[in-house]
């Protein structure tokens, strides 16, 4: 899986109108199967592809490091869609990536789950079955530090996020673990900036639950997106911590709400520690899946795909097969309102991304993405990528489709991503046979969301900054000119660019006021003050 290529694509609009132009487009090419897991943006609007990889033009490589297994793989593009680095990092036996998140400081932090002990890339031993392999990149994708988290059971890693003392949240699942309350349980690990375990909880009722997604909440904390097939346990809802095994607190939280159904949305919420702040169940009496969440000013959006009509907490029906069902919240778990939406067939919700006001004080919109799967009989626009695009009190404004080369290929969509400036980045696979996934990457500018961003002609941030900045141009360029100058007017730093966000280095500057001035190819010209503290 190593070339990129331009594929051919066409938007299908199906209710509204919406112009869209497709920016650029990548056929990252295989010939095994490929698991494609995350887009992650990055703070100057580049973007990481993560996902696990079978190494197959290595092979026979003198001297590769290859495993003849799955492989972390990881792929930067700019913001032209151009790569920018390629790297693998492999352990001796299977190693699957399943998240990542964009760090504070620059780079990313990179959770998979690891069958391999040590060796090749791999500096830790295993604890025993699968287990948790934590590596903290930086920007070029060079390793930082690497941890592997487990125990004598399985883990399997979910979700990564970083919380706002640039430590971390790290969110899986545990199966058969003495330290559990059923078949399988949600383990939660919190890391400061090195890597160093700060505590762990492990949460469960008396069956099975599984962690989706967790982000990260405005207080510092996290929300936990868990598919639960488990009732209550009603004997203890209390923490307990265990003692001399480790050298960090270890809690384990009972689940306390019941089950609807056969399978029921859990919703945790953890507090900046990790500790249970409240848990919510939502459900109907059939089987109700959790996929995403995402934040609103309001609260929160939790959204997945639903077997139920009308039952338990469930007030919206299902038309046919797997409908989507989102559940808007406010920030101690109440619902506001709830909404269905079909697209015939089994209908699966991949994606989440959220448009706020400039203020950050009001919600504008929430875009969706997914596919849909054949369930009998074949539509015509089953496995292919679907985008969802609704107001902010959740009623649709329109939906299209994004189609591959031909109809022969079937197409999952993995990830979606809103971007600041309205763009829309889909990331997914397509396969023209099983097991020979590409990976397929579409950025597309969407005129109507165009028009709801809040922009401004220049802005710099973080401000005051330390080392370094980021210049965002909110106007339309081909090539512009960033200039920095001293409030003497003396020209420090000159430099070209063609992004729209545009890193500039600030660590050789004394403390003080500075200015940034821009001029476009349009003879476009703005100003901003930076401060360096």
């Amino acid at each position: 899986m190593k070339k990129l290529y331009f594929g051919a694509y066409t938007l299908c609009t199906v209710l509204g109108v919406s112009a869209q132009d497709v920016a650029w487009q990548k056929e990252i090419k295989s010939s095994t199967q490929n698991f494609l897991s995350q887009i992650t943006t990055t703070i100057d609007q580049q973007y990481l592809i993560s996902g696990s990889s079978i190494q197959m033009s290595k092979l026979q490589t003198e001297g590769s490091k290859q495993n003849n297994g799955y492989d972390f793989h990881l792929i930067k593009l700019n913001q032209q869609g151009e790569q920018v680095w390629e790297k693998y990092f492999s352990g001796q036996n299977h190693d699957y990536l399943s998240a990542s998140v964009a760090t504070q400081e620059g780079g990313f932090l990179l959770s998979g789950t690891s069958y391999s002990g040590k060796g090749l890339d791999k500096k830790e031993d295993s604890k025993g079955g699968s287990d948790i392999w934590l590596i903290r990149i930086n920007e070029f994708g060079d390793e930082l530090w690497q941890k592997t988290l487990g125990g004598s059971s399985d883990e399997e890693a979910r979700s990564v996020i970083q919380t706002t003392d640039l430590g971390f949240f790290v969110a899986g699942n545990v199966q058969n673990s003495s330290k559990g309350y059923g078949s399988k349980d949600v383990w939660v690990s919190r890391l400061d900036k090195n890597g160093k375990i700060l505590s762990e909880t492990v949460l469960g009722g008396k069956g099975l639950d599984e962690v989706e997604k967790m982000i990260t909440t405005k207080d510092g904390g996290a929300l936990l997106g868990i598919y639960s097939r488990s009732s209550e346990i009603r004997a203890s809802g209390s923490t307990d911590k265990s003692s001399s095994a480790s050298s960090y607190p270890v809690s384990r939280t009972a689940k306390s709400t019941d089950n609807f159904g056969e399978g029921d949305y859990w919703i945790v919420k953890l507090d900046k520690n990790g500790k249970v702040e409240w848990e919510k169940n939502f459900g109907g009496k059939g089987d109700d899946h959790i996929r995403t969440l995402a934040l609103t000013s309001a609260g929160y959006i939790i959204g997945g795909e639903s077997r139920s009509e009308r039952s338990g907490n469930k007030t919206v029906g299902i038309e046919e097969g797997t409908d989507l069902w989102l559940i808007s919240l406010n920030e101690r778990g109440d619902e506001i309102w709830q909404k269905s939406f079909n697209f015939k067939n089994r209908d699966i919700l991949m994606g989440m991304s959220v448009l706020h006001s400039a203020d950050d004080k009001s919600s504008k919109g929430i875009l969706l993405g997914g596919y849909t799967q054949a369930e009998g009989r074949i539509e015509t626009d089953d496995e292919t990528f679907w985008m969802l695009y609704l107001n902010q009190d959740g009623n649709e404004e329109w939906r299209k489709y994004v189609k591959g080369e031909s109809r022969k290929k079937e197409e999952r969509l993995s990830d979606i991503k809103l971007n600041k400036d309205g763009s829309i980045i889909l990331a997914g696979t397509s396969a023209e046979e099983l097991g020979k996934e590409n990976w397929k990457i579409v950025k597309l500018g969407d005129s109507q969301i165009n028009k709801l961003i809040e922009k401004q002609d220049i802005k710099i941030y973080p401000n005051p900054v330390s080392d370094y900045a980021y210049v965002e141009i909110g106007f339309e360029f081909k090539e512009a000119d960033i200039m920095l100058y001293d409030m003497g007017g003396r020209q420090l730093q000159s430099l070209k660019t063609k992004n729209k966000v545009t890193k500039i280095n600030t660590q050789n500057l004394i403390q003080g006021a500075y200015l940034v001035m821009i001029k476009t190819d349009t003879n476009k010209t703005a100003n901003a003050k930076l401060i360096k503290k």
